[in-house]
C-alpha cells in the first residue's frame, strides 16, 4: 500500500480512533447504550485509552528503536516520566537489570536519532549513558503515531 500525505494525515487523526459501539454491542450481544456507558466509565477511570496504532515498518522513512538508559540518580520514576514527554517517545519503562529505563522511540526522515540525543535527551538531567537497539525487523509491533 502506498503511504501518501493523506494517509499520514489520517493516521495522525486516528490517535484517538475507535471501533463503533454498535459493532461491539452486536458482537457481545449487548445494547449499544450499555457498551457506550461501559466504555465511557473505562475511559473516565483511566483503565482504557483508545488510540490508533501503526506498524512503523509500513511507513516510509520511519524507524523504531529501543534505548536502554542508565541514570546517575535513584529517582527513576521521575526520570521515566520526563523521558515519556520527549519528542518521538512511544513508551518508557522502569526496569531491573543493566539499565534503569527502556524507552521505545520512533524516528522519521525529519527527526532522527541524532536529533533525539542532541535536542531531547539533554532536557533530562542525570542521564549517565544510553545504548540504542535498532529494530531490524519487528513482529507484531504496533505503536501509536507520536511524531
Amino acid at each position: 500500500m502506498k503511504i501518501d500525505d493523506i494517509n499520514m494525515a489520517i493516521i495522525k487523526h486516528l490517535r484517538d480512533g475507535r471501533k463503533s459501539h454498535r459493532v461491539i454491542a452486536q458482537d457481545l450481544g449487548l445494547t449499544e447504550n450499555t457498551v457506550r456507558a461501559r466504555v465511557n466509565k473505562l475511559l473516565e477511570s483511566g483503565v482504557l485509552a483508545i488510540s490508533g496504532v501503526v506498524d512503523p515498518e509500513g511507513l516510509p522513512y520511519h524507524q523504531l528503536v529501543i534505548i536502554g538508559v542508565k541514570l546517575g540518580t535513584a529517582d527513576m520514576f521521575q526520570k521515566a516520566e520526563a523521558f515519556s514527554q520527549l519528542r518521538g517517545v512511544v513508551s518508557v519503562a522502569v526496569v531491573t537489570g543493566r539499565y534503569d529505563l527502556m524507552a521505545t522511540v520512533v524516528f522519521n526522515d525529519e527527526f532522527n536519532l541524532q536529533d533525539f540525543y542532541t535536542n531531547e535527551v539533554v532536557k533530562v538531567p542525570g542521564v549517565r549513558s544510553m545504548e540504542t537497539f535498532v529494530i531490524y525487523k519487528g513482529f507484531n509491533v504496533k505503536v501509536p503515531y507520536v511524531l
